[in-house]
């Protein structure tokens, strides 16, 4: 008898990643600060989609959003 091997997560146990919120026009103090809030969240946007792009591999049969 052999066991199975480790199933993938359901996509209950492993939620599709969800992108950073914007941040807010008004909390950009306009002095071209390095970094800028928008440059951050940029770097969040880019780590988003990285792990979409991890999470839609683990769950190619999952919906699209």
């Amino acid at each position: 008898m052999t066991t199975p091997g480790p199933s993938p997560a359901a996509p209950a146990d492993d939620p599709m990643p969800l992108p950073p919120p914007q941040p807010d026009f008004d909390l950009c103090c306009g002095n071209g600060c390095d970094p800028c809030i928008f440059d951050l969240h940029d770097l969040e946007m880019d780590r988003y989609r990285q792990a979409l792009r991890a999470w839609k591999s683990r769950h190619p049969d999952a919906p699209a959003a």
